[in-house]
């Protein structure tokens, strides 16, 4: 099904879900990555002032060169972070890249966004990782003071923007990675790598405690990223107990490039509340583990798990079909089948700038290519209201979702 502006999708009864609807509608981004949505013409600007060397020094070059329509695989996407990580190394950097995104965010109707980024791969000789997280919070703040100080905000015509921080530890790096990285690689030169790796998830959940409850900054969860492969989740388990007893929520990067199992080792051994991607959660094909013999009843035993336990997954669907080589069309996306089940799902961008797209893109296509009624929408959007890592009271949280979706009912209506 193509998806054109002018493409209009038959939802429930009369009403047609159009892009411009969607646009209009109050949404969530509960799974984007500050370093991957940074915008070009702000990465040219940052390069050139800070002598950064890029493969080109114009928004179509860029797209010519590196962040590209389509990627091989899940390693030439990710290059593209070395080119945006190389222009976060200032606070003052960091502060207007995330500054940016949220006002991106709030032009196409999200009222809250989750942003992620890992502190560790900034941190180093002109920063620690509490100015890192300080350097981020700034800018999203201005952001949230300036939407919510408009005339439809303030009078409540209008749901105001809201935001959270989560922090994700790397489950692999190496030296030159950063200089807080180089620091930790040479302390622990004569230690199993994977203890370091966990160590340093272990000091970075440290640090964001200390950070949300000395400063104030909205820290809401902590996640791991990077390559999944060969690197389980279980490495970082002290570092997610840290963090549950200081009561911040979870998440975890897991099916991604990896099996159901990722999945499954992400919430029996650390307790995620939410699962990153989840791609492979159908797929008996991607099971490694040879002491699981009756794959499709892990299968079925794993999706019901889920479902029980409402942890809910952060699809991202055009992300996923630029590093999944496996999927060949959207159609062949898990995500309809995680609908079918009943899943507690939400659709995010992952990476606004490297996917070369938006949340109204995104909720766009679950709509064209799946079908989706209006009853549907409407239960995917207010699951990334509630199924959010909101930093204020539950009271508070709840008085927010009943404002964002009696705005969503307005925007329907009219």
């Amino acid at each position: 099904m193509p998806l054109s502006e002018k493409h209009q999708v038959r939802a429930e009864g009369d009403i047609r879900i159009t892009r411009e609807v969607i646009a209009k509608l109050p949404k969530t981004d509960l799974h984007v990555h500050l370093g991957g949505s940074i915008r070009l013409e702000t990465l040219i600007d940052l390069a050139k002032k800070d002598d950064v060397q890029l493969p080109s020094y114009t928004v179509q070059g860029l797209r010519d060169t590196v962040f590209k329509e389509s990627y091989q695989n899940l390693e030439e996407y990710l290059k593209c972070f070395v080119h945006t990580g190389a222009v976060m190394q200032k606070a003052e950097n960091l502060s207007r890249i995330a500054y940016e995104l949220a006002v991106d965010n709030q032009n196409e109707g999200v009222r809250y966004v989750e942003v992620r980024f890992a502190p560790q791969r900034y941190a180093g000789d002109r920063m620690d990782l509490s100015q890192v997280l300080e350097a981020v919070n700034i800018g999203l703040t201005k952001a949230k003071r300036e939407f919510n100080n408009r005339e439809a905000v303030v009078s409540g015509a209008e749901p105001p923007f809201d935001y959270g921080i989560i922090v994700c530890a790397m489950r692999y790096f190496t030296k030159g990675s950063s200089g807080y990285f180089n620091e930790i690689l040479s302390a622990h030169a004569h230690s199993q790598k994977s203890r370091v790796f966990g160590l340093a998830s272990y000091e970075l959940a440290g640090s964001i405690v200390k950070a949300r409850r000395n400063k104030g900054i909205p820290v809401v969860a902590i996640d791991i990223a990077g390559r999944e492969k060969g690197y389980p989740p279980i490495h970082h388990r002290d570092a997610y107990m840290l963090a549950q007893r200081n009561f911040l929520n979870k998440t975890v990067h897991a099916g991604e490039a990896y099996g159901p199992e990722s999945i499954f080792q992400a919430i029996t051994e650390l307790g995620a509340d939410r699962i990153g991607h989840g791609t492979s959660l159908f797929s008996t094909e991607a099971i490694s583990d040879r002491s699981i013999k009756d794959r499709r009843r892990y299968i079925d035993d794993l999706v019901r798990f889920i479902a029980d336990r409402r942890v809910t997954i952060e699809v991202c669907l055009t992300s996923n079909m630029q590093t999944a080589p496996e999927l060949h069309r959207l159609e062949d996306h898990p995500f309809r089948k995680m609908m079918e089940n009943r899943l507690s799902c939400t659709i995010c961008t992952d990476n606004r700038t490297v996917s070369h797209t938006t949340v109204t893109d995104e909720i766009y296509k679950a709509v064209s290519v799946f079908g989706l009624s209006t009853a549907e929408l409407k239960n995917l959007v207010a699951y990334g209201f509630k199924r959010s890592f909101f930093s204020h009271s539950y009271r508070e949280k709840r008085k927010y979702v009943k404002q964002c979706m009696d705005y969503f009912e307005k925007v329907i209506a009219e």
